[in-house]
């Protein structure tokens, strides 16, 4: 098998046609002397035409599945795959390898793009989660050592030190928390227990735990309602819910300008309760907007660690919410502000 070539198969189609045309040769000079009617002559001479057409049609067909079937085993074998192939002779058949060939090369072009992306992802990660401990654990490192150096006996300096120390470690098992929390997220082990619950009583439970901070960063917390309602019933896991409502609340505070507020609005949208969190903040510069629900990234890096949070924020809303089966936009001009924007089903 692995020893045919071309010059093989065009010898045993010559020889084919050599051996047909010797009989039809023969079998001409007897219908021409006489020995064979010129009917049966012209029966004989069809049937040695069939002959050889079968003859050259299984020379060429054996040729083309040996050359062809190591394509597709290659193929296979790197598809992981040991289905037989089949080949159809009445069709073309350097067509029909053609496009398998190039189907199975956007498969590869496509699996090793999105290895790459995976890749440069995985570097992103460990980049950014280097990044964001390195913060604290040098901050830590450096209070440490000024209380080791003589400070821990001075009353004005080491209860000062100690704090910032407990500050930062802090800002370390939040940071910590928040990845456990993704990890599960995206892993589907975190568990999401969907029932009714009074949205209105958790956006204004919400918003009185955030009201000393937002006091603090002179930003007015206000809620909206575009429902006719004394409550508003929707389904999910208020637990995770009221976690995206910190996260978006706590968002818009820290990026809110001075003496700005932040209101919380819902709107009847069919089966599904519409929830907006807007302020009148320093907005996101819409080359951005793309990106805002990936981990760590920050849209003014020297801004977002002035005001604290592990990057990891918005990127635990989008996957709360895509666990109940929804989404979240967001929706920003610089200068002015942002919308974030998610639905509930109602219950």
């Amino acid at each position: 098998m692995a020893g045919r070539t071309p010059r093989a198969v065009a010898a045993q189609t010559a020889i084919t046609a050599g051996i047909a045309s010797l009989v039809a040769t023969a079998l001409a000079t007897q219908a021409a002397s006489g020995e064979i009617q010129p009917l049966m002559s012209l029966g004989s001479g069809a049937l040695v035409g069939v002959i050889c057409f079968l003859l050259v049609y299984r020379q060429l067909g054996l040729y083309i599945q040996d050359r062809v079937r190591i394509i597709y085993k290659t193929i296979r074998r790197l598809k992981g795959s040991t289905s037989h192939v089949h080949l159809d002779m009445g069709q073309d058949i350097i067509e029909q390898v053609n496009h398998d060939v190039m189907t199975w090369a956007d498969s590869q072009i496509e699996e090793i793009t999105t290895l790459r992306e995976a890749d440069t992802f995985r570097k992103e990660f460990i980049g950014n989660l280097a990044h964001e401990l390195k913060t604290p654990i040098f901050n830590i490192q450096g209070f440490i050592l000024t209380l080791l150096e003589g400070g821990l006996n001075d009353p004005e300096i080491n209860r000062k030190f100690l704090l910032k120390a407990a500050k930062n470690v802090d800002r370390m098992a939040g940071l910590l928390e928040d990845l456990d929390v993704i990890t599960k997220m995206e892993s589907g082990t975190l568990d999401i227990e969907l029932v009714p619950f009074d949205l209105l009583e958790i956006i204004r439970e919400t918003m009185e735990s955030l009201e000393p901070k937002a006091r603090r960063s002179e930003i007015d917390l206000r809620l909206k309602k575009g429902v006719d309602a004394s409550q508003i019933m929707v389904k999910g896991d208020s637990s995770k819910i009221v976690q995206v409502l910190t996260n978006l609340i706590v968002n818009s505070i820290n990026y809110g300008s001075e003496e700005g507020h932040t209101e919380i609005r819902c709107y009847d949208a069919d089966d599904a309760i519409l929830v907006e969190v807007a302020d009148n903040g320093i907005g996101i510069n819409e080359s951005h907007l793309a990106r805002v629900f990936e981990r760590f990234y920050r849209v003014d890096k020297s801004r977002s660690r002035h005001a604290g949070g592990s990057g990891l924020g918005l990127a635990i809303v989008k996957h709360i919410l895509e666990s109940h089966g929804q989404t979240i936009s967001v929706r920003s001009t610089e200068g002015e502000g942002s919308t974030f924007s998610f639905t509930l089903e109602k219950a």
